[in-house]
């Protein structure tokens, strides 16, 4: 449900994958090689010949992908340039013979790459190796050292370097073979890539917070309506409470216990049922009008807005809860009169009455009207300023 009420949370998830997935949004892959790195000498103690293999070396960005192999040589300890930057340094080869190939081994940092590779080119090394600095421990890094042509070089790590090192220093001769390791290739991702990842990132944030906004004020609009609504409903409530209330009696006059019914539940009224008697004389059981009239305000029969017959035209405001008091016992006030006759006492009454003067007139502030389908008289109490006709006025 919380995925259906956030199509645009979904369309800016869409768009960074989109961002992240799309051709060109990866960079230029980088591309290196590890190195194989192999030392073989002889132990001068033990006259045993010791060999070593690891894949601890990193071939350099512009150097050639092949193998390299040859005696190692470091710079003389007299020139005091063990990073072999300067141009004039000469390297100790033990066993090193004529024109016999042989591998430059320096240490980094001084100067550049290149300026070490081509110092060491300079002696007519078939290859240069650097380690590592100290700080650094087993790790290698990526070398530029473009324009240094087709010599071999690669990096191993500091205990590497340093062990060799000490080898070749105590004139131990050290032959070392380089091979190709393994290809890596690591993925950067382009700036054009970054830039559009990070549009969508904001417009993503945009549109949530926007949604945020939108939520919140539509949460505090629904709470206020809700608020309001309850407000209202307490104060029809109260005025519904004015209207008269009326306890249903066996055998009293206006009620035909048998024949009228409550048009809301359509049961008929039985004795001590508390009745609710509205301004147009329709009666009903009080726990079925309260709450009819709590949401539609008008008469099941009639339409009539019962609340502005009370008088009550605008906001309901500051209205007392008044209950209207119930009609004594034994007879029915005439407020909340409505009197049923069957059919048959109609006639009866009808025809035992003669046309004689000196029988009682009916007050003339009271009238019948019949109610049709259901044959029901309601009497109504007529106003002080009515006007009669007969007799008795």
């Amino acid at each position: 449900m919380a995925w259906r009420r956030r199509p645009e949370a979904r369309g800016a998830l869409a768009l960074l994958a989109l961002a992240l997935c799309a051709p060109g949004a990866r960079g230029r892959a980088h591309e290196w090689f590890s190195a194989v790195v192999s030392t073989e000498y002889v132990d001068p103690q033990t006259n045993r010949s010791v060999r070593s293999v690891s894949e601890s070396g990193r071939f350099g960005d512009s150097s050639p992908k092949e193998g390299a192999r040859g005696l190692v040589g470091v710079p003389r300890a007299e020139d005091r340039d063990p990073e072999g930057c300067e141009a004039g340094t000469r390297f100790l080869v033990p066993g090193g013979r004529g024109a016999a190939p042989w591998v430059a081994l320096v240490a980094r940092g001084g100067c550049t790459f290149k300026e070490k590779v081509l110092a060491a080119a300079r002696r007519n090394a078939s290859a240069v190796v650097l380690y590592n600095e100290e700080r650094h421990g087993n790790l290698t890094a990526p070398m530029s050292h473009a324009g240094t042509g087709n010599i071999v070089v690669i990096m191993v790590s500091y205990p590497k370097g340093r062990e060799i090192v000490e080898l070749v220093q105590k004139d131990i001769p050290v032959t070392v073979t380089i091979g190709v390791g393994t290809r890596h290739v690591q993925e950067f991702i382009s700036a054009q890539s970054v830039v559009f990842v990070a549009i969508a990132f904001i417009t993503m944030m945009i549109i949530s917070l926007a949604w945020l906004i939108f939520y919140y004020i539509q949460r505090f609009l629904y709470t206020g309506s809700q608020f309001g609504s309850q407000s209202h409903r307490k104060e029809t409530k109260k005025v519904i409470g004015q209207l008269p209330v009326h306890t249903v009696k066996h055998g009293e006059k206006g009620i035909d216990v048998d024949a009228e019914s409550c048009a809301v539940c359509i049961e008929n009224f039985k004795g001590r049922d508390v009745i609710r008697i509205l301004p147009c004389k329709h009666i009903f059981h009080r726990i079925c009008i309260d709450p009819w009239l709590l949401d539609h305000r008008t008469c099941p029969m009639c339409k009539l807005d019962v609340i502005k017959a009370l008088g009550y035209w605008g906001e309901l405001e500051d209205v007392q809860e008044v209950t209207a008091p119930e009609s004594p016992p034994g007879g029915v006030s005439a407020a909340d009169l409505s009197l049923t006759v069957p059919d048959g006492e109609r006639s009866d009454a009808g025809s035992s009455e003669s046309p004689s003067t000196s029988d009682p007139v009916p007050p003339c502030g009271a009238s019948f009207k019949e109610d049709a389908g259901e044959n029901t008289a309601l009497l109504e109490t007529g106003r002080s300023d009515a006007q009669c006709d007969g007799p008795a006025c």
